[in-house]
């Protein structure tokens, strides 16, 4: 385990460019062999430039073990989705602070019967071309979005009821 159980944490993204993007904070509640779990209770405040809003649903962040190139947010059934892919850089703990690069693809999985989708390929074109991302890290993103979609289509773990248990951890600390 990185850290003991209730530690606060901060997640950090940028953009390629270095531009701050989401931030908040969260509350470290442990390692299982897909990665360490952030929890998120409902009142956590997420913020970027030009944005903030208090969310009114917990959530949580798996940081996917091995250094994969993404992050993986499972929300509360009271949201609207239940698991939303962002396609990254590996994140880095840095202390307490774990960062990472958003490189605008996403994954995503509704709650309403709708199908996963990849969502956010236009402003991955855009910004591939824009900010020139290397030919390897774009094309590992575009890879790793379509192994995570088969993956969620497929319930595969942990995309299948693993976030489960570390819900009810959050909620069990946060009380």
């Amino acid at each position: 385990m990185r850290f003991q159980t209730s530690r606060p944490v901060r997640v950090e993204f940028t953009k390629w460019d270095g531009r701050p993007h989401w931030e908040y904070d969260g509350i470290y509640l442990g390692a299982d062999e897909h990665g360490d779990w952030i929890g998120h209770p409902a009142g956590t405040l997420m913020s970027r430039p030009g944005r903030r809003f208090v969310d009114t649903a917990a959530w949580l962040t798996l940081v996917p073990a091995a250094g994969r190139p993404w992050l993986v947010t499972y929300n509360d059934p009271a949201h609207h989705l239940r698991i939303y892919v962002d396609l990254t850089t590996p994140a880095e703990w840095d202390g307490t602070v774990l960062r990472a690069i958003d490189l605008d693809l996403d994954v995503v999985v509704p709650r309403d019967g709708r199908e996963p989708f990849i969502d956010d390929e236009d402003e991955f074109a855009e910004h591939r071309e824009l900010f020139g991302y290397p030919e390897d890290v774009a094309g590992t993103a575009e890879t790793s979005a379509q192994e995570l979609l088969a993956a969620v289509n497929d319930g595969k773990p942990p995309f299948d009821q693993t976030a489960d248990r570390w819900l009810e951890s959050l909620a069990a600390i946060a009380g």
